[in-house]
């Protein structure tokens, strides 16, 4: 059975072997320095009422205020929190950004819940939370949120305060004090580490096809890149299965029918597919924007794509890698492909401190510095230690520099 926090450890232990890093430092940073645990009781708008179990990760502040997304979702587990928040700790640690590792989940499914509802909870979250401040714990989006729950959950904070605090709580509209490229920051950043992985690999992007398991915010933006590029998107999916034209598809298209239809699935002139088939079918790039643990020992080998990028959070376990890697199979991992989104939630909060907004252009110019810049050290790293895994690379990085903060600060 797929345990994603046993991963996650596993990895920060393979990790810290080949970088060397203080024992004592790992296994500080094998569990969260505090995990929040409570139960929200919400009055739906049928009178009933119902318990909500919550969570918030502060992994450690090492190298600064923890901070990101919190997750609503059915089946988030106190377990896939805890692995959320160290992979935060790495990603911020990897791209130099000045902050710690922090996540939040709620065990709810937000398309059961009435708008109502859903602001409810969402406002209740924060009060549970209790929320400390942009100097300690900063919520942001994550799946089952976005920019309006996090515009109530900054309201609500606001409303507790008594004065306004838009660096308080990332993701948020613009108008509120949030950065302009928010929405498309992740999608944006894994579409400019494909574009980067694509030209080291000595071809162009409008020579390649392409299959993006999960059509939500992220998975949309980095489609409709490709195919504006010219790459060739022959799969994409989305949780009710997925569809599938060998010459291409009209990305714009599929997304005015998912809108309509609520699926992609039913998209005429598509064949249907499954999720799992999606995996393994005919593509040069795969790209993973759902969930995490869905490339295993059980399909690695059987995967097609000669590049994986890891638009979702921890989607490849450790034993799908290996197969993956001795394949020959190009791997731009999670913590640097997808973490578009982390540098412009540190540019927000810089903005919101200084009450100075920037130009998109700006923003975008110094999100994909930041990550392709990322990307390129643990490149160097991987070489300089004789590692195939590109992840390794970015991970040591990582604990290198919360290993000389926590050093610094005398915790070990």
């Amino acid at each position: 059975m797929y345990d994603f926090l046993e991963q996650a450890n596993a990895l920060l232990r393979r990790a810290g072997e080949h970088g060397g890093i203080d024992p004592a430092v790992v296994e500080l940073l094998s569990g969260p320095l505090k995990v929040l645990s409570f139960r929200i009781p919400l009055k739906m708008d049928d009178g009933r009422r119902r318990i909500f179990e919550a969570y918030r990760v502060r992994h450690n502040d090492a190298l600064g205020p923890c901070r990101d997304g919190t997750r609503i979702a059915p089946h988030v587990t106190a377990g896939e929190v805890k692995a959320l928040g160290l992979l935060m700790t790495v990603k911020h640690a990897a791209g130099h950004i000045p902050a710690g590792g922090g996540k939040g989940g709620i065990v709810a499914d937000p398309r059961q819940l009435s708008e109502r509802e859903y602001e409810r909870l969402c406002r209740a979250y924060i009060r549970f939370l209790r929320p400390a401040g942009p100097a300690l714990d900063v919520p942001g989006a994550d799946i089952g949120t976005n920019a309006r729950t996090m515009a109530w959950m900054l309201d609500e904070y606001e409303q507790i305060t008594g004065g306004h605090y838009p660096a308080a709580i990332n993701d948020k509209p613009a108008i509120l004090g949030g950065s302009l490229g928010g929405a498309e920051a992740t999608g944006r950043g894994v579409f400019d580490a494909t574009a980067k992985a694509v030209d080291d690999m000595g071809r162009d992007l409008d020579d390649t096809t392409a299959a993006v398991q999960g059509l939500g915010q992220v998975g949309a933006v980095v489609a409709a890149m490709l195919h504006e590029a010219g790459c060739r998107v022959v799969t994409v999916s989305d949780s009710r299965g997925a569809i599938h034209r060998g010459d291409g598809l009209d990305i714009p298209a599929v997304r005015e029918h998912a809108t309509a239809n609520g699926t992609v699935t039913g998209f005429p002139g598509a064949e249907p597919l499954s999720n799992a088939a999606l995996l393994t079918g005919a593509c040069d790039i795969l790209i993973p924007a759902a969930v995490q643990g869905v490339i295993t020992a059980d399909n690695a080998a059987a995967i097609q794509a000669g590049l994986l990028v890891e638009a979702a959070n921890g989607p490849t376990t450790l034993e799908g890698e290996e197969i993956l890697l001795e394949r020959g199979v190009r791997i731009v991992p999670d913590i640097i492909a997808n973490s578009g989104s982390v540098h412009v939630c540190q540019m927000e909060r810089t903005q919101g401190l200084y009450d100075d907004y920037w130009d998109a252009d700006t923003i975008n110019g110094l999100r994909r510095k930041r990550l392709l810049d990322a990307y390129q050290a643990a490149l160097h790293t991987a070489h300089g230690h004789d590692l195939r895994s590109v992840r390794l690379g970015a991970w040591i990085n990582a604990l290198k520099r919360v290993e000389e903060a926590i050093h610094l600060r005398g915790w070990c």
